[in-house]
């Protein structure tokens, strides 16, 4: 990005992807690495930065700046993430038909959750019954948050608009 030379600002922008398609996902290609894998569903920050250093690239480089090879390397270890890391970093462990550990991305992640949830419901579970419910799942205060009606302690004007209402019904009778 030199003033002598606008033909080099034109060249690395045909080198630059805008957009990599991973796991059904557009990632943004003028991110970083690290930015642009953690807009993925299942991908948060750490996982990025563990994926980045597995491929052996810097986390901070633009996405749709690298080469095919190592785009494809990205892939493969976003694919295969939970063969790379400790089974507590994964994101579903111990499937419930299957027993296994497996890390979940972009819609999988989403039909696996619905799929656990309704499970939970039809079971009647203690946290199924929470959901169905719509009620808080895991154990927070419910006392004084998460209220779902519009109002809170007594309403005055609705007393006042019931009496007028049965002061005007009393005078109607007389």
């Amino acid at each position: 990005m030199s003033a002598d030379n606008p033909d080099a600002d034109e060249s690395e922008d045909e080198d630059l992807r805008y957009f990599v398609r991973i796991e059904q996902t557009d990632l943004d290609g003028t991110k970083s690495v690290e930015r642009a894998l953690s807009d993925m569903d299942g991908i948060g920050r750490r996982a990025a930065r563990l994926i980045a250093d597995e491929v052996g690239i810097d986390r901070r480089e633009t996405l749709g700046r690298l080469e095919d090879d190592t785009i494809e390397s990205i892939v493969d270890h976003v694919e295969n993430f939970a063969d790379h890391v400790p089974e507590w970093m994964a994101n579903h462990q111990n499937d419930f038909f299957s027993g296994e550990t497996t890390h979940e991305i972009g819609n999988d992640l989403e039909l696996t959750r619905r799929q656990d949830v309704n499970r939970m419901k039809m079971i009647d579970s203690y946290k199924g019954v929470r959901h169905k419910r719509g009620q808080k799942v895991r154990g927070q205060r419910t006392k004084s948050t998460g209220r779902s009606e519009g109002t809170i302690g007594v309403n005055v004007e609705a007393i006042k608009e019931e009496q007028a209402e049965m002061e005007a019904a009393e005078e109607d009778d007389e």
